[in-house]
């Protein structure tokens, strides 16, 4: 066959190898609904990165909702490439479906949380109820507003949180942490599913006096309805939020999008990443991003859940299983 003929036939198909090899990706990140703000903004100077460094363009779609509802929903099939939820627990559970790697936390620095947060209070302007700390929780009359500790991390934060300070300051006292926490949740009139909608019962529907949530999502929602209208009250004491990300194993092998995925997350701990997460309220690991960021995030005593609860697993079992120190607590 004249050489000719092979020449005519590798013009005509480089073209269409070469869009192969730089075809167009898309990648699913199923998050918690209160980060939802800060991936609207990482996602495209991410798609801005991918393209400048391997000529390919990505365009990256978000799920969002209650923490643990998208760990379901990723074991029910939502085909996410990556997780970025709120919890371990979360986690844990898509890895005993086999849907994230066991040693997920080893995968990526800092137990693969790029960024904290904890759980603060927001007050209505003035503090009619001059709420201070926790304590002022469970006084008669204050109505709190709090995410459901079932269904959303943002609630099992605030619900651990405050378990955190009752046992603390009676000196490790369960018991003394239980009727706390069972009183807090007397003064809660509405469990709504996750931290956004908690906020939107609280700031929107004007329902409670007190809103309890992720310390980022009460300074957008601050931001967002005026600083004349909502305060931030930081307690004494509360939780070390950390925010756990994972690749899922059988969705980016079979879409073929494995180093697209771990570079999505890697990312996450760029200055870049790191500096836009103080933008966003997410207190990054970067200690001197966190250094230079102008005393945005008040000092707080932190405690960790293995000092709240003897770890994730622990207080899984606990606090939030079917039948545990929750549902007693709320079903009285």
């Amino acid at each position: 066959m004249p050489k000719a003929f092979f020449l005519l036939i590798a013009a005509v198909c480089f073209p269409l190898w070469s869009s192969v090899a730089r075809a167009d990706s898309t990648l699913l990140n199923a998050s918690y609904d209160v980060a939802r703000e800060f991936y609207a903004e990482f996602n495209p100077q991410f798609a801005q990165y991918w393209h400048e460094t391997s000529g390919e363009k990505v365009t990256v779609n978000q799920s969002h909702g209650g923490s643990s509802k998208q760990a379901r929903s990723v074991a029910d099939g939502l085909a996410a490439d990556v997780v970025t939820l709120n919890q371990a627990t979360d986690l844990d559970f898509l890895a005993s479906k086999g849907l994230i790697a066991r040693d997920w936390s080893e995968r990526f620095p800092s137990g693969a949380s790029p960024f904290t947060s904890t759980i603060v209070f927001v007050v209505r302007k003035g503090n009619p109820k001059q709420i201070k700390n926790w304590d002022d929780l469970v006084k008669p009359g204050v109505s709190v507003i709090i995410a459901n500790p079932k269904t959303s991390g943002n609630g099992r934060y605030s619900y651990l949180a405050a378990w955190g300070y009752a046992r603390k300051a009676s000196g490790n006292d369960d018991k003394v942490a239980k009727d706390f926490v069972t009183r807090l949740f007397k003064n809660a009139p509405v469990l709504d599913t996750g931290g956004r909608a908690a906020t939107t019962t609280f700031a929107q529907r004007r329902i409670g006096d007190v809103l309890l949530t992720f310390e980022n999502e009460a300074y957008l929602a601050q931001r967002e309805f005026g600083a004349d209208k909502l305060e931030i009250v930081t307690p004494s004491v509360s939780i070390l939020a950390e925010l756990p990300v994972a690749v899922v194993e059988p969705v980016v092998e079979k879409h073929g999008t494995r180093k697209l995925a771990e570079e999505y997350l890697h990312r996450l701990y760029s200055p870049g990443a790191q500096s836009l997460a103080v933008k966003h309220f997410l207190r990054p690991r970067d200690p001197e991003i966190l250094a230079k960021s102008g005393g945005i995030f008040p000092a707080i005593e932190l405690l960790g859940i293995s000092e709240i609860a003897g770890g994730w697993t622990q207080a899984q079992q606990t606090h939030f299983a079917d039948g545990g120190l929750f549902d007693q607590i709320y079903l009285k």
